[in-house]
């Protein structure tokens, strides 16, 4: 079972979980972290680290968050691996906590 990148991360990205992470399998969109299911090992290391409680092992994900499931796996193809931490965005602190943001992502 693997763990999800789920919408509380959307557009705050802290990367605390990345840099915890033995495998490097988070990569990040513009607006978003994803998690690569083939190469999570699901230590849950990550799981205490994300400050905003975006990451959910897989079979826990609300029913409403399911479709991050397949965005986590689709986008982790697409998006470039993100190594180690960075700092957030400048307004990652407005977006915590913000609800329905799933709607307002790009491909």
């Amino acid at each position: 079972m693997t763990h999800v990148v789920a919408e509380p991360c959307f557009d705050c990205k802290y990367t605390d979980c990345v840099v915890v992470c033995p495998v490097d399998c988070f990569y990040q969109s513009e607006q978003l972290l994803y998690i690569h299911p083939d190469e999570c090992i699901d230590c849950a290391i990550c799981v205490p680290a994300c400050i905003v409680g975006a990451i959910v092992e897989e079979r826990d994900v609300p029913r409403d968050q399911r479709p991050f499931i397949q965005l986590n796996a689709e986008l982790s193809a697409a998006w470039p691996r993100l190594p180690k931490g960075k700092p957030p965005p400048p307004d990652a602190e407005e977006w915590d906590g913000v609800l329905n943001k799933r709607r307002l992502l790009e491909r």
